[in-house]
């Protein structure tokens, strides 16, 4: 049965130097390739899980297959994608940022309802990362509006994570005894005047705080913290676990207007059906994400501490979430002012 696939620039530029004993498109026609375009710290992750798919999809049966993976700003992704790359499937740190992707045609309005726990495999969280020491005696969300403390995060008009960030410490200053709407913007306005730099996405961050030696702490996904704690710069980092923190679910979807043009839907279905066996559920906690498998999630009690989180549904959803802070002329935009170096 003759296969339908999409070729790849240099699949098709390194045909010139195969033997010549098979047609060249025969011969690229037997690797299909999924384009995933995920969010900035999913990088280690996926390339670890593609070689688990591409090798559970060949022990299956298929024909061999190849994932590539592009990583940015959740936000800078999904346009990338509006834009016209050719992503299969979509791995993004927001839900909006799917449904705008939706909202435009290019998949089924109820693509949260696909994959098991509103197509989120795992969840993660926003924690503080900070220099051997804490000599800035950073402790909860309070401690980062203090004069002459420098906090590193991204630029939540570009970046998912950076979002999470934002919303992290506004809904724990909104939690607060007497907190209302007034005293949580007051707030984020006071910690704002405390970042120096906005990088487009959380990797971007990470480098600005651990390479470039800027900031005094950084607020971070969990993964990303631990992962700088482990392999960055072991022991000259220490995690501090705020009082209150958010519960960050990104979700993945197929692409419909791509998968069914480029005919890999059973491919791309299947990839992102394999997030939740037990096998990827335990990759990913090795990359520090919370998996959605509780039995996974317990043996590595020891790596994620408990933590009391709220959800965006608490903060009205991410529609008016969006519309609120993140949009032209919301919440954001009147209270962020560049630190002057």
């Amino acid at each position: 049965m003759k296969s339908t696939v999409r070729l790849s620039l240099t699949v098709l530029l390194g045909l010139g130097a195969v033997s010549t004993c098979m047609p060249a498109r025969a011969q690229a026609e037997e690797v299909t390739t999924l384009l995933n375009v995920s969010y900035d710290p999913t990088r280690e992750f996926y390339k670890d899980f593609n070689r688990l798919f591409e090798q559970k999809w060949h022990a299956e049966g298929h024909p061999d297959i190849s994932v590539k993976t592009s990583h940015g700003g959740s936000g800078a992704q999904a346009r990338s994608v509006l834009d016209g790359v050719q992503a299969d499937v979509v791995t993004l740190a927001l839900s909006i940022d799917i449904d705008a992707l939706a909202a435009h045609g290019l998949l089924a309005k109820d693509w949260a309802n696909r994959f098991p726990h509103f197509s989120a495999p795992y969840t993660s969280t926003i924690i503080l990362l900070v220099r051997k020491g804490n000599p800035k005696q950073i402790h909860d969300w309070s401690d980062l509006v203090k004069p002459g403390v420098q906090v590193i995060t991204a630029n939540p008009k570009t970046g998912g994570g950076a979002r999470w960030n934002y919303l992290a410490a506004y809904g724990w200053a909104l939690h607060q005894p007497g907190g209302n709407e007034q005293k949580a913007k007051e707030f984020i306005t006071a910690l704002y005047k405390n970042v120096p730099v906005l990088d487009s996405g959380a990797r971007g961050s990470t480098n600005t705080f651990i390479q470039r030696h800027v900031g005094d702490v950084l607020i971070a996904w969990e993964n990303e913290a631990l992962l700088a704690q482990r392999d960055l710069g072991k022991g000259e980092f220490e995690i501090v676990y705020p009082s209150e923190s958010i519960l960050a679910e990104p979700p993945v979807a197929v692409v419909d207007s791509v998968v069914d043009r480029h005919h890999t839907r059973e491919a791309a279905t299947a990839y992102l059906n394999t997030l939740y066996t037990p096998e990827a559920q335990e990759l990913i906690a090795k990359h520090y994400f919370r998996p959605s498998d509780p039995a996974v999630l317990a043996r590595y009690s020891a790596t994620f501490k408990p933590l009391k989180l709220f959800d965006i549904r608490s903060l009205g959803g991410w529609a008016t979430v969006q519309k609120i802070h993140f949009a032209e002329g919301g919440v954001f935009d009147s209270i962020y002012t560049p630190v002057k170096q």
